[in-house]
């Protein structure tokens, strides 16, 4: 059998010594973390003291029985696989823990493969469990643009430092405006680290009432407040061993910062109406459009907090200052959203549409004018009145070919080629990339031109 990866916890609960002992000798040498109790009381503080993936669990035990513990398991924490062994053989008893959530039934004596493969089945179930608790079709939306496009000086900046940062458990803080890839940026970051096999749990701050924000993270006890009908777990304790990522921290209330700067410290967090001290390791990334030091000036956020959240901080550029990605991006979007149903491409003066652009909403926008453009364009080309884009950026550009009266006059086509590539380079500001685009040659013989014909920025 493979070994199971380190970071798998079971608690091994039997009045019997011998049996424990023998049961931890054979699970440790396959990876396993071993706790063991000797008692029903016992397993019940095991259990409130630390998250547990899967409990073999004694059905007959004196004071506490398996059935009260598998009861008390099951009411407080759903995830947890627990797997009943018994010397006795009883239908009614089995049947009891199925009813109870006991995902498996064994009958002493079994044998080593048997075990093992009954307690690979219950880590597939929980795995099973907790995907579907974090919406892994978040994930799977993401997927579909997750991929980090962009090759501009400071976008390749700050993509080398989240290629640095990502091997680690240091918390990170993403800071940009709306639009520019926060939520790609901690997905490569999740994708990129050694929790990577675990879950990755996303919460949007400023989508939850300040109210329920501490339950929607550390979870509540039934009967906490009015609408709390049964005990449910927070983000945190579905997180344990992956990644939590907080989308706009900043909104987080300056009552709720205190309790969130404890978990990140320390690891320990309370459920909503309960008294037991529990823990869970996340690696916390979290992102903000606010400058979150003015916040901090302004009173509105800990100082402290922000020290802990910004161990290292990736600030992610503007579109206006990664122009030379935008025809990568456009490119990357067609083909993503409007290829599969039909092929689309730019322009030339599309092209220069768009780049003259500042884009406040950033690439959010440019993929939201693209996808317009693509419905209502006439054919196959967009052109720059397909974009919804302000009237003095899509008529800005003089037609390719105007020269201000020169063609047909007598000059050599040299001297014509030489004016038009200085002019397509003046109108993208001398952007090599969009200009060979609309030029319709490489880069590489573009920049054989420019040496050709001694042109330059200055001139």
């Amino acid at each position: 059998m493979a070994k199971t990866k380190p970071t798998v916890s079971v608690l091994i609960v039997d009045d019997e010594a011998a049996f424990r002992d023998m049961l931890s000798a054979l699970l440790i040498p396959q990876g396993y973390i071993i706790t063991t109790a000797a008692d029903g009381g016992e397993a019940i503080n095991a259990v409130q003291a630390a998250p547990f993936d899967c409990v073999l669990l004694d059905v007959k035990m004196p004071r506490i029985n398996g059935l009260e513990v598998l009861e008390f398991i099951k009411a407080h924490y759903i995830d947890t696989q627990v797997i009943m062994l018994t010397g006795v053989s009883d239908v009614k008893i089995a049947v009891e823990c199925m009813k109870l959530g006991a995902f498996h039934y064994l009958t002493k004596p079994y044998s080593t493969d048997e075990l093992f493969t009954v307690i690979e089945r219950a880590l597939e179930r929980r795995s099973l469990l907790i995907e579907n608790k974090v919406m892994k079709s978040e994930l799977a939306r993401m997927a579909s643009s997750s991929q980090i496009i962009g090759q501009s000086s400071a976008f390749m900046q700050v993509l080398a430092l989240a290629s640095r940062v990502a091997p680690t458990d240091s918390t990170v803080l993403v800071e940009g405006a709306s639009g520019t890839g926060k939520e790609l940026f901690a997905n490569f970051l999740y994708r990129n680290s050694p929790r990577n096999e675990k879950p990755f749990v996303a919460l949007n701050c400023a989508s939850i009432a300040e109210t329920l924000i501490e339950s929607e993270l550390f979870g509540h006890e039934k009967g906490s407040f009015t609408d709390a009908y049964q005990m449910r777990q927070g983000l945190v304790e579905i997180a344990n061993g992956g990644t939590l990522f907080l989308d706009e921290v900043g909104e987080i209330s300056p009552v709720f910062q205190p309790k969130l700067l404890r978990f990140i410290q320390t690891g320990e967090f309370r459920r909503v109406g309960g008294n037991k001290t529990l823990k869970s390791s996340v690696r916390v990334i979290s992102a903000t459009n606010r400058h979150l030091e003015d916040e901090v000036k302004a009173g509105r956020f800990r100082e402290d907090l922000l020290y802990r959240l910004n161990v290292i901080t990736l600030r992610l550029p503007p579109l206006r200052e990664r122009r030379d990605d935008i025809p990568l991006l456009a490119q990357n979007i067609l083909e993503r959203k409007v290829k599969p149903h039909r092929p689309v491409k730019l322009s030339e003066e599309a092209i220069q549409a768009l780049y003259e652009y500042d884009w406040p909403g950033n690439v959010r926008e440019l993929e939201n004018v693209l996808e317009r453009a693509a419905i209502l364009s006439a054919n196959e080309i967009i052109r720059p009145a397909d974009l919804a884009l302000p009237r003095h950026v899509v008529t800005a550009t003089p037609p390719v070919g105007s020269f201000n009266g020169k063609l047909g006059a007598t000059i050599s086509l040299r001297e014509i080629e030489r004016d038009h590539i200085d002019g397509v380079l003046r109108q993208t500001k001398w952007n090599k990339i969009v200009a060979a685009k609309i030029l319709g040659i490489s880069l590489k013989t573009l920049y054989t031109k420019i040496q050709q014909y001694n042109l330059s920025e200055s001139k």
